[in-house]
């Protein structure tokens, strides 16, 4: 290793590239044990140069000839990333030429060591490895020696041809080592100038046998305008003893002029000064015409070429960069690039060109240079310069724009019928469909009216529709389908409709002409809507100017109707399910309030707004014995036939609990248990409120439902507070219970969650909104207050929210104290007459004298049996309300039983007596016992009774009138 060093350390100076590269591949290669090996320089328009081989066949080297520096080949990455590269051979990749090599690469792998120019990278050396594999660390070392000696050896070897010739390429290199060289050997100090055969041809004027050896007689030839910079070549070369090279025309003996080049350098000095110059010429008038022929190409050439020097300075432009720069080729010739007015404005030109030049790599990009006009300009590096490349894309940016908005506007149909079809799904009522359709299909077109009409029979039914007015659309509804109109012949035909004007519509319509105007629509398009092959609505898309579609906008509404048709079929069905579960629901609600003396009430039920099922809220009045009254709300957890199924039984359940006066705990606990039946995930709510207008007592439970207001007299409003108790199904009993002493004209008002809450409001923000309108509103009217009052907690009536809601609102009424009478009697038979006796002063002061005589009979019956079959103590209690009540009590818990007696039994006929005498009768227990009641009533009697005066103005026809 180290001897090849030094036979390549010991070799001439000055040798020719050629010779650099030609040791340098044998040394490498045979310390490498290599197959063989290339160099590849720099070269012209991003390429790297095949410069010289050894051991390589050409099926092997000829696609390495040329090699792209952006590429993937070996070479090619060593000199961009400026390090030594190793490549295995099945991993290698053939270089940019048309087709891979002859025939696959042999041996183990490829190795690479760039060669530098200082700190630019301006080649590589490749070798072939063998099977010994990779190199070893040794041979690397020797690689990167043997590189460094001949990158120092071509610094010394005389230049290589100019630029221009770099530019002729190949083929014009080969056409200059077939011409003939002449030399010659210049005396400086002397002026004698000796030429060979070959040159004497060359610079022999018109008479090359008498050529006399002086400089002056080389002077004589040339070319007068071409002497003046020949001369100053020369002189340069010798005041910086650097390389002569000049390129001129000299006179031929036929007296015409050819070019010439001419290359040398001193050779001897005395104390300095230079005495002696040697060199070579050459007739280089073919590879000058090459040269010319390239440049003119290049100067014709459709883009903008331009070459810049190392100080950014140009050199070269051609006609398409001077039109492109508004700028003549004498004003563009040594001005640097980025100081130029037509790309003064380029942002970052000088740092990317700079950046171009260091890397070493190619760049490009977009700029605006002319108003309205764009270029793409590409920076190529290249081993004297910078070529730049001007291509203008204007056109391209244009198509590129105008493929670009089509694809967004692709996109954005895409989008909105992505949209569209997302918001369809979601559509469960036709006011749901036309309502995405709105929104999603008249803006992207421009439309500003939208009508849905539905077949019915062969009428017209509107669906829905935006930006009609009213009076047109109440026109529209019911009107009879035939052929001659649009919306029969889209019905007719299958087929969309698409009328452009107001003029066309007449055209068509005649006797429609007017529709239009009132409509004020100018340009329509009518889709049928078709399902399973039956058309059974038409959409209407109008607008308000004249507008005639185009084929892909007919087509995409044509694909929208189709998507309309299958939701609105599907939400006709929703709807019409949703109604009779409404009326489902609403048959399981009370069709009016019964009248009863203890209160007066009005209710409203307020279903949930569109898309949603039926629910499960429930309310009733209940009249109850001794003129009290139940009042009872409640909601079912969910919605659907079931929950409305279950509101159903479980509202039967309380009427009949409670008519069996059983007290609320008890009811409550019943209610669980038929709720917890019904399975795991069966819930509800209920509020049970038993008011006694005798005592003024309301008792009250609750399971898992809000608590009700009261309404003083005075105006206050608070909600009571009551235990929560789980809801039913979940609870477990028993039920607390509270017990409320309510003012005469007293309001309870009892509602259902869905009446406070919502999903942008908290329950206890609704129950104070509630307690403001209470306290504020007009409570005279019972109904105008339910009406204010489910009008401002539900969005103006528009119910929106995902809950029912049901309110109950009842002014109690207290019975007047001179409207009462009890008595406690003895647990002796004696306790009869005093009954009879007691009965008949009562019912006299209240002038029921009418009734005394079956008063008399029932109360006797009821304390006889108190006396033989109960226990004491024995209370006789009488209300006059609505009907007379006669209440006898015990301390015993046995029924009393209707029986039917025969002929031959003493007894048993008591309790029938008292069916027949009163209007109703039954059994109730209390805290200690239990109670026997009838009610008779007062028809016959009303007549003498006084009215108060009061309350006959408030409400004359009421039952609490009778009562007072």
């Amino acid at each position: 290793m180290h001897a090849r060093l030094s036979l390549l350390a010991g070799t001439d100076r000055g040798i020719t590239e050629s010779e650099i590269f030609r040791l340098v591949l044998q040394h490498a290669v045979a310390e490498s044990d290599a197959l063989g090996g290339a160099i590849h320089l720099r070269g012209p328009m991003s390429a790297l140069r095949l410069v010289s081989s050894t051991g390589l066949p050409p099926a092997l080297t000829r696609p390495w000839e040329i090699v792209d520096q952006e590429g993937p080949t070996v070479p090619a990455s060593a000199v961009r990333e400026g390090r030594s590269m190793w490549v295995p051979t099945e991993a290698a990749e053939p270089p940019d030429t048309p087709g891979p090599p002859a025939r696959p690469w042999p041996g183990a792998g490829l190795a690479s060591v760039p060669m530098f120019s200082g700190d630019r990278t301006i080649g590589a050396l490749t070798l072939l490895m063998g099977g010994g594999g990779e190199p070893t660390g040794e041979q690397w070392e020797f690689l990167r020696n043997v590189v460094a000696w001949a990158e120092e050896r071509m610094r010394q070897a005389p230049p290589p041809a100019s630029p221009r010739e770099e530019l002729v390429g190949h083929r014009l290199r080969q056409a200059l080592q077939a011409v003939t060289v002449g030399t010659w050997d210049w005396n400086i100090r002397t002026g004698e100038l000796q030429l060979d055969e070959a040159a004497v041809a060359l610079y022999g004027g018109n008479d090359p046998a008498g050529y006399v050896p002086r400089i002056e007689s080389w002077m004589q030839v040339i070319h007068p305008d071409d002497l003046p910079w020949a001369l100053a070549a020369a002189e340069r070369a010798i005041r910086d003893g650097a390389v002569y090279e000049a390129e001129y025309r000299v006179r031929r003996p036929d007296g015409s002029y050819g070019w010439t080049q001419s290359r040398g350098s001193v050779v001897e000095y005395d104390d300095g000064e230079p005495v002696r110059m040697v060199g070579m010429g050459w007739d280089s008038s073919e590879s000058r015409t090459a040269r010319d022929a390239l440049s003119r190409a290049l100067r014709h050439m459709s883009d903008g070429f331009l070459l810049v020097d190392d100080d950014w300075r140009i050199t070269f432009a051609n006609l398409e960069a001077e039109r492109t720069l508004s700028a003549r080729e004498e004003e563009l010739f040594g001005c640097v690039l980025w100081d130029l007015p037509a790309v003064r404005q380029v942002p970052d030109l000088e740092a990317r060109c700079r950046k171009a030049a260091t890397t070493a790599t190619s760049e490009g990009f977009d700029m605006r240079i002319a108003a309205g006009r764009w270029h793409h300009l590409r920076l190529v590096p290249g081993p004297d310069g910078l070529t730049l490349y001007l291509t203008d894309v204007t056109e391209k940016r244009r198509r590129e724009s105008e493929r670009a908005a089509a694809a967004r506007a692709a996109a954005e149909r895409s989008d909105r019928i992505a949209e569209l079809t997302t918001a369809l799904a979601k559509a469960m009522t036709s006011h749901d469909v036309v309502e995405a359709v709105a929104q999603r299909v008249l803006p992207p077109f421009g439309a500003s009216g939208l009508a849905v009409l539905t077949i019915e029979g062969d009428r017209t039914h509107v669906v829905g529709a935006v930006g009609y007015p009213q009076a047109f659309l109440d026109a529209l509804n019911g009107q009879q389908v035939t052929a001659s109109d649009p919306v029969g012949e889209a019905v007719s035909t299958g087929a969309p409709l698409f009328v452009a004007s107001v003029e066309e519509y007449a055209e068509h319509y005649p006797h429609l002409a007017r529709r239009p105007r009132l409509a004020g629509k100018e340009a329509w398009a009518f889709l049928p809507l078709t399902v399973s092959g039956r058309t059974f609505a038409v959409c209407s898309v109008a607008f308000d100017r004249p507008r005639r579609l185009t084929h892909e906008e007919q087509t995409l509404l044509t694909a929208i109707s189709a998507l309309v048709a299958h939701a609105l079929e599907r939400a006709r069905l929703y709807d019409a399910e949703h109604t009779r579960s409404q009326e489902l629901q609403r048959g399981l609600l009370p069709q009016r309030l019964p009248e009863v003396p203890a209160c007066t009430a009005a209710a409203r039920f307020v279903p949930a707004g569109q898309g949603m099922d039926v629910g499960g809220d429930w309310y009733d009045v209940i009249p109850l014995s001794a003129g009290r009254v139940a009042l009872v709300v409640g909601d079912v957890m969910g919605h659907g036939l079931s929950e409305a199924a279950t509101m159903g039984r479980l509202r039967t359940a309380v009427k009949t609990l409670a008519d069996l006066e059983l007290p609320p705990d008890e009811i409550m606990g019943h209610l669980n248990d038929i709720v917890g039946g019904l399975g795991e995930d069966s819930y509800a709510t209920c509020l049970y409120a038993l008011y006694d207008p005798a005592t003024r007592i309301c008792c009250i439970a609750r399971a898992g439902h809000p608590p009700p207001a009261v309404v003083q007299p005075d105006g206050t409003v608070y909600f009571p507070e009551l235990p929560p108790n789980p809801p039913l199904g979940a609870a477990e009993p028993p039920f607390e219970t509270v017990e409320l002493e309510l003012p005469d004209e007293s309001l309870l008002v009892l509602y259902t969650d869905g009446l406070v809450e919502s999903p942008s409001r908290e329950i206890d923000k609704g129950m104070a909104e509630l307690e403001q309108l209470l306290r504020t509103a007009d409570r005279k009217d019972l109904g105008r207050l339910c009406d204010i009052v489910t009008t401002a907690l539900l969005a103006g009536g528009q119910f929106t929210a995902n809950d029912d809601a049901a309110l109950l609102v009842a002014r109690v009424h207290a019975l007047a104290a001179d409207r009462i009478a009890s008595w406690q009697l003895p647990e002796d038979p004696r306790a009869a007459g005093q009954a009879r006796q007691r009965v008949q002063e009562q019912l006299a002061s209240w002038g029921l004298d009418d009734l005394t005589m079956t008063t008399e009979l029932i109360v006797s019956e009821l304390i006889g049996n108190v006396v033989r079959h109960a226990r004491g103590p024995v209370d006789l209690r009488l209300l006059r309300s609505a009907s007379l009540i006669c209440e006898v009590s015990d301390g015993s818990l046995t029924t009393p039983r209707m029986r039917r007696a025969s002929d031959t039994d003493e007894g048993g006929r008591g309790l029938q007596l008292v069916a027949a005498l009163s209007q109703r009768w039954g059994t109730r227990y209390t805290a200690v016992g239990k109670c026997i009641w009838t009610e008779q009533a007062l028809t016959g009697v009303l007549e003498r009774l006084p009215r108060d005066p009061v309350d006959a103005t408030v409400e004359p026809a009421s039952w609490h009138a009778v009562a007072r």
